[in-house]
């Protein structure tokens, strides 16, 4: 797995790239201090994933992200950060992103990287907690372009909204196996992995 570490704070980029590197199957192919560097070394080394702080001088970590997407979609980017901001998470969210880690859980950092580098989207778990309240919005939306039932809606919003399956069971008068079965049939149509995925797919398809 090569990466691309990208952060304002040489010693924080040297510190990672040293972490990153005592793991056999990850190589850090550069380092970079801003977003306008971020752009240039994701075009000259193609990693398999961008490791990329946001508050930055000249050029911040979204603005980059948004120009690296603009001319390769599949790029995976992952956004390390000591700020939860709610605005940052909701752009992190809408432009694309792999994963929005805080720094303080420096220990996520490396299954982080292997979550991603394996299709998944990683937020650390005080940015889960954030996403229904920060993105909640009062307009019903459209869903008529979507593949899936009504049942099947209700219980991805609640999913969003963090509930579990023996909560969603409680809610919609339903036993656990057939919220599961629901859950499953979701899923699929989505071609979505988990629970993660499908709250973060609700909060930018469903509900931007």
């Amino acid at each position: 797995m090569n990466v691309v570490i990208v952060d304002d704070d040489r010693v924080v980029g040297i510190s990672l790239k040293t972490i990153l590197e005592a793991e056999p199957d990850i190589s850090v192919s550069a380092l970079g201090n801003n977003g306008i560097q971020a752009i240039a070394l994701y075009q000259q080394y193609r990693p398999d994933i961008l490791l990329m702080d946001i508050r930055m001088e000249g050029m911040n970590g979204l603005d980059a992200a948004t120009e690296i997407l603009s001319f390769d979609p599949a790029a995976k980017i992952l956004f390390l950060t000591t700020f939860s901001d709610d605005e940052y998470i909701v752009r992190a969210l809408r432009l694309g992103a792999k994963g929005y880690l805080l720094k303080q859980d420096f220990e996520s950092i490396v299954p982080a990287l292997h979550a991603v580098y394996g299709g998944q989207n990683v937020f650390g778990s005080e940015v889960v907690r954030k996403i229904p309240d920060i993105l909640t919005v009062t307009k019903e939306p459209d869903v008529s372009e979507f593949p899936l039932n009504e049942k099947e809606f209700e219980i991805m919003k609640l999913v969003a909204e963090g509930l579990n399956n023996k909560e969603i069971s409680a809610t919609l008068f339903l036993s656990e196996g057939t919220v599961r079965n629901y859950l499953s049939s979701t899923l699929e149509k989505l071609e979505l992995r988990d629970r993660t995925q499908l709250a973060i797919y609700y909060y930018k398809h469903i509900r931007p």
